[in-house]
C-alpha cells in the first residue's frame, strides 16, 4: 500500500537483492476504527537523542497469562491459544545468493499439514547463530514472490549473525494454499510464524540455536507478532515490530476490508457481525485484551508521518502493553513514513541491541 522510500544502507546489499528491498515493504490488510489517540507515556523514545540510550535491558514480565474461556471459537485468539501446532520438517533448499557474509537458501516447513515456504539468510560459519523468524506486511499474493518484503532487514540481520528465516505465509508464493485464510481473518498467518519457531527448534540444524529465536514483524506482521507473542508465552526470547497494525481488529477491518473489499467484508460480517453488532467477537480476534499474556520483552518503532497505520495505534498498543505489564519500548521517529527511510540505519542499530541483549538473557 506504500512505496519504498530511498535510503543510503551502511552496509551493501546485493544488487538484486536491493531493488527488490525498494519495490517493497508492504502494508497489511486491516481496518480502522477510529480510537481516540493514547497519550504518550513520559518512557515513549523519539529518534533524536543520543543513540546510547536507545534501549533498555530486557525484563522478564512478571504479568500472570490471562485465563481463556473453555469452549473457544476457532477464529478468535482464545481459540489460537486452545489449539495445537505442529511445526516441523524446516528444510533448507538451493542456494539462491552468496555474499562474504552469509548463503540465502530457499526453505521450507510445515504448518498445519500444509507447506509454507520461504527463504533463509544462514551466516558464514559454524553457529550456531541466533534466529529471527521475519514476517512481512500486506502484499497481494496474486504478486507475491517468495522472500518479498524486508529485503533490508534480511540482509543487515544475517551480516549481524543471525540466522534470517523469511516465511512467506499460507497461499504466498510457494506455500500451499488455505482457501478460508481471508474469512478467518488471516489467523492462519499466526499459526505458520508459531509453526516456524517449532520448526526451527525441532530442525536439528547445528548452525540453528533453538534456544535463542526471535520474532520481527512489520505492518501486517507487527500485528501477526503481537498475535503470536499472546497465544504463546515464552515461545521465543525477543520481539521487534515496525509501523504495526492496530491491536485492536476492528481498526484493521474498518480500514482496509470494510469499505475496500466489500464481498469479504460482507462474508466475513454475515458470519461473525459488525464491529458495532458483535463487540465481543472482535474483542476475541484482538491481541490487545490479551495483552498480560506477554511474557517477551517488545521493541516497537513507529514514524509520526505514517499515513497507513496511523502512529495512533502504536500508542494505544503501547499504552495497553504497559498497563498489562508487559517489558515494552517504543520509538518514535519524527517525519519517518511507513516504509521508513534516512532514519531506518538508526532503528536497525537498535534493534540489533535489542535482540543482543535479549538473547543474552
Amino acid at each position: 500500500m506504500t512505496g519504498m522510500a530511498p535510503t543510503t544502507l551502511s552496509r551493501t546489499l546485493p544488487v538484486a537483492v536491493a531493488a527488490l528491498g525498494l519495490l517493497l515493504s508492504a502494508c497489511t490488510g486491516g481496518g480502522s476504527e477510529q480510537s481516540a489517540p493514547a497519550t504518550p507515556s513520559p518512557s515513549v523514545e523519539s529518534s533524536t537523542p543520543p543513540e546510547t540510550s536507545a534501549t533498555s535491558e530486557p525484563q522478564a514480565s512478571s504479568a500472570a497469562p490471562a485465563a481463556v474461556p473453555p469452549a473457544a471459537s476457532e477464529v478468535s485468539i482464545p481459540g489460537l491459544i486452545a489449539r495445537d501446532y505442529d511445526g516441523r520438517r524446516l528444510r533448507l533448499g538451493r542456494v539462491l545468493a552468496r555474499t562474504g557474509d552469509y548463503v540465502r537458501y530457499a526453505a521450507s516447513y510445515r504448518s498445519d499439514g500444509l507447506r509454507i515456504s520461504g527463504v533463509m539468510n544462514l551466516p558464514r560459519g559454524t553457529g550456531p547463530f541466533p534466529v529471527l523468524v521475519l514476517l512481512h506486511g500486506y502484499i497481494d499474493p496474486a504478486y507475491y514472490v517468495t522472500g518479498q518484503g524486508l529485503m533490508r532487514e534480511q540482509d543487515y540481520l544475517a551480516r549481524e549473525g543471525y540466522a534470517v528465516l523469511h516465511i512467506d505465509y499460507r497461499n504466498h508464493a510457494g506455500s500451499d494454499d488455505d482457501p478460508a485464510a481471508e474469512r478467518r481473518l488471516r489467523l492462519g498467518y499466526t499459526a505458520d510464524t508459531i509453526n516456524a519457531v517449532l520448526a526451527v527448534k525441532r530442525s536439528g540444524i547445528a548452525r540453528l540455536d533453538g534456544d535463542r529465536v526471535g520474532l520481527l514483524g512489520r505492518s501486517m506482521g507487527g500485528g501477526v507478532t503481537y498475535n503470536a507473542l499472546v497465544t504463546r508465552p515464552g515461545l521465543v526470547k525477543a520481539a521487534v515490530v515496525f509501523a504495526p497494525v492496530s491491536s485492536r481488529t476492528a481498526d484493521n477491518f474498518n480500514r482496509w476490508i470494510r469499505d475496500e473489499r466489500s464481498e469479504l467484508a460482507g462474508q466475513i460480517i454475515r458470519r461473525h457481525g459488525t464491529p458495532e453488532e458483535n463487540p465481543r467477537f472482535w474483542r476475541e480476534v484482538s491481541p490487545r485484551p490479551y495483552f498480560d499474556r506477554v511474557t517477551e520483552p517488545v521493541l516497537i518503532h513507529h514514524g509520526t508521518s505514517d499515513d497507513s497505520c496511523p502512529i495512533r495505534w502504536t500508542r494505544a498498543s503501547y499504552a495497553a502493553l504497559q498497563e498489562a505489564g508487559a517489558d515494552t519500548r517504543l520509538f518514535v521517529y519524527e517525519g519517518e513514513e511507513h516504509a521508513f527511510g534516512p532514519q531506518w540505519p538508526l532503528s536497525m542499530r537498535r534493534t540489533v541491541r535489542f535482540l543482543d541483549r535479549a538473547m543474552a538473557s
